[in-house]
């Protein structure tokens, strides 16, 4: 029969053994963790240049060793997953030499490219009709951001009544016409263009196209809104046949008398604003209470007289 020092003895050793036996296990795990964060595993990159909708083989696809610590989520570790037996994957994404090849860049396990595939939650692809100066020559490529603008009559107004409006601003161009992969850079007309729009924006475009003429300006990448923007009218252009002159000729003084004369005594400057048209008449004439160059200028009823010239005495 065990005394009760052995019995105290007993559950000592016990309780060290369990102590023991913990931190072996904590120490153990953790060094299988450390192995695994500095050690590396084979994940698939591409061996060659994918654009958009080129299908993914095993000859475009090499394995490397990469840190386990930075493994990309997505990535492949093996061909069986990244290609299943019998069926294709395409690139979606253009992917560079030895860039890992993750899911997000891959259409789904036996389904072609599609443009779905390419918007973001919440966001809708629309086409608008453009041509060949509505779509900048040419110039714009897809992954550009242009802003959209519209030309049409106000309610109400003849041909002269016309006004261009920016509607949306800084819109990611999917496609131009069905071409969705980056061009090689040589200009190329298209007759339409695909955006990437909320779906109120999509309801604007649809309701534009049917009362104006849309044209795309292709703008800076990551340029800000500009939060200011104001409609153009005919009135807005400086020498239109509605309008005339927005500013008054300039007055010549100085030692130019005769351009004085002529530009101001003889002519009418007159001013166009939005509302109404203002006429503004300056007469300059010649005075003879003084001798020397002195010229009087009258506005409307006062006048003011001038020296001019004669500066070198």
């Amino acid at each position: 029969m065990l005394t009760r020092q052995s019995l105290i003895a007993l559950g000592i050793a016990l309780i060290l053994g369990l102590v023991a036996v913990y931190v072996a296990n904590v120490y153990l795990v953790s060094s299988q963790k450390n192995v695994e964060q500095t050690g590396t595993s084979k994940i698939a990159v591409a061996a060659v240049p994918m654009a958009f909708g080129v299908d993914v083989t095993p000859d475009k696809i090499r394995f490397v060793d990469y840190p386990n610590s930075s493994i990309p989520p997505g990535s492949f570790r093996d061909l069986a997953q990244l290609l299943p037996e019998g069926k294709r994957r395409v690139a979606l994404l253009a992917i560079s030499v030895n860039e890992p090849i993750l899911a997000s860049k891959l259409s789904a396990a036996g389904s072609g490219a599609s443009i779905a595939a390419l918007l973001p939650d919440g966001m809708r692809a629309a086409t608008v009709r453009i041509n060949d100066v509505s779509g900048v020559a040419g110039f714009i490529q897809p992954n550009d951001t242009v802003d959209v603008l519209i030309t049409r009559t106000l309610p109400g107004g003849d041909q002269r009544s016309q006004a261009t409006d920016i509607l949306l601003q800084n819109i990611r161009v999917i496609a131009m016409d069905q071409n969705a992969r980056n061009a090689n850079g040589t200009p190329a007309i298209a007759r339409s263009a695909t955006l990437e729009v909320t779906p109120l924006d999509a309801q604007k475009l649809a309701l534009a196209q049917e009362v104006g003429n849309l044209s795309l300006v292709l703008r800076k990448p990551g340029e800000a809104n500009n939060p200011v923007v104001e409609t153009v009218s005919l009135g807005d252009l400086r020498y239109n046949l509605y309008g005339g002159a927005r500013y008054p000729a300039p007055a010549v003084v100085g030692g130019y008398q005769q351009a004085l004369t002529g530009a101001i005594g003889k002519g009418t400057a007159q001013v166009s604003t939005t509302h109404r048209t203002v006429r503004s008449t300056t007469t300059v004439k010649k005075s003879t209470a003084q001798p020397g160059n002195n010229i009087e200028i009258v506005r409307g009823t006062q006048g003011n007289k001038y020296t001019v010239g004669g500066y070198a005495k």
